[in-house]
């Protein structure tokens, strides 16, 4: 029988065993540092005995929020060898309101923050009566109620000097289903809840993550996400440290617009073999691609049009890549010639050593995945949610199919059902419902959203999807059953397909949302990308500024949107009843700041339809349907 590991188990374990290699890598004063397994968890500890000090009782919250950085994991291990509960909080929450509501429902005690958090925090902890320290990252000035990380750490070594055993016995007092942390929902579809994650959930999750997913020994993972997703605990630094491997995080900075700026320098500065992603991320690294090669010139675009063509084709489904073709065997001559000539001076961008992506986090479109394998940088999509610690399945190096979410890890049990919840048979389309160690405790101060979640130990995620008849293992995921659009018939239909495949074929829209509640027909809301359009307009010697540019600059979206209708290049990829009849040009982007997506990128439903009532259903009138109205050539 598997023995049931606390994460302190798990983290004693790996330190020991790889003591003096490198775990984790930082860049600061302009200089990349490295330090060991076994000083990761030494400090760990010291910070342990320092929160005893300062007065923290197991079963305790203590809530965090800052950028990635090493002291981040120091200090969740220094909480969790202290018997206390980690509350992670994104550093990305704009909102007093939300950022008040997490502290406040986790009754956390004290709170720790960076500089370019601190702020925020001194906004709301009046408000919180349970708050009796705010612990600062940073050498800034310090306010009443405030003390500094190196104050918490002398602490920790001056009780270790007399109370060492005192934190032996809080150790030993720790199980595999005590609570480790309150993850809260990012509340794409709903008000954000949170989420009990025990110690189990997060070693059992990485033992899984290790039958679906390998990696060598010696790789580097940098990871871009926010360390307070469980997505980056388990499959970024709890999931390296069980093989041996480094984590790296990017510097940040005083705002998070700071931080993606760090990417491309820390991506070429690490030379990472290994990084995590959403799908987000992975359009935006294909467009900025994408417009390099066209800064090249119409011959290098070409020929790069040519290559990439080429490898998709050979690449097939992934699981069946290269399989004999009489009439084609001179593609596998040219993929290998392409990749050196073309492919391989793009993977420089990303190091020189990336091996895949890890991506995560929502529906990751099949032409996405084709076109990162045909780079030679394949993105392996997996699929989970916080609640089952995250991961579910994913897919990896010889295991998989493109258009999947992978094989599913083991040991866990899962099955599809239908909506008076029978068991469906593979093939067929329901809801996915798992059962495993990853399954959460439930949620905190929830008890009726926990009833309805988990029934009879069975986790009801409330995703669609179905498992592939040709090979059990693998699941396909297909969209959440709380962002079904229902047409005006009654048919009910989830919209992430087209709106994933239609951001991913043009770079000339960023972001598409369907809407429909048995309306006459479909509404789509564009975010368009007004660089890509103003560029192509210029080339035909317009000016995007006046009115005749900005027609043009729609025709190049119509034109794009008239690829899956009838005749066009992806006709028959989604049923022609389902694809939209108007659109509404965004005037205002997709941002975090403005609450359209969620600090993991991706898109709050609720909150785009909310922001654009009156524009969809203005595109409900004769007027709003004709795609040249005034609100469209104005916000374009």
């Amino acid at each position: 029988m598997q023995e049931k590991l606390t994460i302190i188990d798990f983290v004693e374990k790996y330190s020991t065993q790889y003591s003096s290699r490198v775990f984790l890598k930082e860049k600061t004063g302009g200089v990349w540092t490295e330090t060991s397994y076994m000083k990761t968890r030494d400090e760990g500890r010291i910070l342990a005995a320092g929160f005893m000090a300062l007065g923290l009782k197991k079963g305790e919250k203590v809530a965090l929020i800052s950028e990635g950085r090493n002291l981040w994991v120091m200090i969740e291990l220094g909480i969790l060898y202290a018997g206390g509960v980690n509350v992670p909080l994104s550093f990305k929450l704009e909102s007093d309101t939300d950022l008040l509501f997490r502290i406040r429902h986790s009754d956390s005690r004290f709170v720790i923050a960076s500089e370019s958090q601190i702020e925020k925090v001194r906004r709301v902890v009046p408000q919180c009566p349970c708050v009796e320290k705010v612990i600062v990252l940073d050498d800034i000035p310090l306010q009443d109620g405030e003390i500094h990380i190196s104050d918490l750490r002398a602490s920790g070594l001056e009780f270790l000097r007399t109370g060492k055993d005192e934190l032996e016995q809080r150790i030993k007092s720790i199980g595999p289903d005590d609570y480790a942390n309150i993850s809260y929902t990012s509340g794409t579809t709903a008000d954000p809840k949170g989420i009990l994650l025990t110690h189990r959930n997060y070693t059992a999750n990485v033992e899984q993550c290790n039958s679906v997913v390998k990696v060598g020994e010696s790789w580097t993972m940098l990871i871009i996400l926010p360390l307070d997703h469980c997505f980056a605990h388990v499959a970024g630094f709890y999931f390296m440290m069980s093989n041996g491997g480094s984590i790296a995080t990017v510097p940040g900075g005083r705002s998070a617009i700071t931080m993606l700026k760090n990417i491309p320098i820390a991506i070429n500065e690490v030379k990472p073999d290994v990084m995590l992603s959403v799908p987000a991320i992975s359009r935006n690294f294909r467009k900025n691609i994408e417009s390099g090669i066209r800064r090249k010139g119409p011959k290098v675009e070409k020929l790069y049009n040519f290559a990439l063509a080429n490898a998709i084709a050979y690449n097939r489904e992934y699981y069946n890549m290269g399989e004999p073709c009489i009439r084609q065997w001179w593609r596998g001559i040219l993929v290998k010639f392409f990749d050196k000539k073309v492919f391989a001076p793009i993977r420089q961008n990303f190091g020189g050593n990336m091996k895949f992506f890890i991506g995560g986090g929502a529906l990751l479109d099949i032409e996405l995945q084709r076109y990162f394998c045909a780079i030679g940088i394949p993105v392996f999509q997996g699929y989970g949610l916080s609640e089952a610690t995250p991961v579910i399945c994913a897919n990896s190096a010889g295991h998989a199919r493109f258009g999947s979410s992978g094989r599913t890890v083991q040991p866990m049990e899962i099955k599809i059902c239908d909506e008076s919840g029978n068991e469906l048979p593979h093939g067929e389309t329901g809801e996915i419902v798992i059962r495993g160690e990853n399954v959460m405790a439930g949620y905190w101060k929830n008890p009726e959203a926990t009833r309805s979640t988990i029934v009879g130990g069975w986790l009801h995620t409330g995703d669609r999807g179905y498992i592939c008849a040709d090979d059990p293992r693998f699941l396909y995921v297909t969209g959440r059953f709380k962002s079904l659009l229902i047409s005006s018939d009654g048919e009910k239909y989830s919209p992430e397909g087209y709106e994933d495949s239609l951001t991913d074929s043009t770079r000339f829209i960023d972001w598409s949302v369907l809407y429909n509640n048995q309306s006459p027909y479909t509404v789509v809301v564009i975010v368009p990308n007004k660089a890509a359009l103003s560029d192509a307009v210029r080339a035909k010697g317009l000016d995007p500024d006046n009115r005749e540019g900005k027609i043009a600059m729609l025709d190049l979206i119509r034109r794009d949107m008239d690829a899956y209708r009838k005749g066009g290049a992806h006709e028959g990829m989604f049923p022609e009843k389902w694809l939209p009849a108007a659109v509404v040009i965004a005037n205002e982007p997709f941002t975090e700041q403005n609450g359209m997506l969620n600090t993991t990128s991706k898109m709050v439903r609720r909150n785009v339809e909310k922001f654009y009532a009156d524009r969809i259903q203005y595109a409900f009138t004769p007027e709003g349907k004709d795609l040249y109205n005034e609100k469209n050539i104005n916000s374009i």
